[in-house]
């Protein structure tokens, strides 16, 4: 009889042993589930954050592309080519040159320029071809009104900077 009691108690003792280790893997693999998921959230988080910082250095790259493209002399010189290059030339009123800034590492260049009689589409245009100029060129403040004489058309009024580095 001694050998059956021996043999339950062994097999008691490995159940046991068997059941505290189950119970040990359950919750061991309950913690790395929640690490993963952790680690996921971190994961798309760094995801969202690298897109974020590749298309701010695009438009950084951009920007600093720019300031190398052309050589203009001044805002004056640069606010011409815009409108010259849009047959706009004679439609713009004045050009008066405003002052000079010192930003950090660059100086920034303004001008007031008035234009009139432009159309919807001319106006369009101009704003384009500022944003797309191969120079670094800023639009400060804008002012349109209907024209006096003819409804349909427009008057502008504008400030540009011109940034150029040091």
């Amino acid at each position: 009889m001694r050998i059956k009691g021996d043999r339950r108690l062994y097999w008691a003792g490995a159940l046991l042993v068997l059941a505290i280790s189950c119970t040990w893997v359950f919750k061991f693999s309950l913690s790395l589930k929640n690490d993963l998921k952790n680690l996921q959230a971190q994961q798309r988080e760094l995801h969202l954050l690298r897109d974020e910082f590749l298309s701010m250095k695009g438009l950084i790259d951009a920007i600093e592309g720019k300031g190398s493209l052309t050589k203009v002399e001044g805002i004056i010189q640069a606010s011409d080519e815009i409108f010259r290059s849009l047959g706009l030339r004679q439609k713009v009123k004045s050009v008066k040159s405003i002052g000079t800034k010192k930003i950090k590492d660059a100086t920034e260049e303004e001008v007031e320029v008035q234009v009139e009689k432009v159309n919807m589409n001319e106006l369009v245009n101009i704003f384009y071809r500022i944003e797309n100029a191969p120079m670094m060129l800023t639009i400060k403040k804008v002012t349109v009104k209907t024209s006096f004489e003819n409804p349909t058309l427009l008057d502008m009024a504008m400030t540009l900077g011109l940034i150029k580095a040091e």
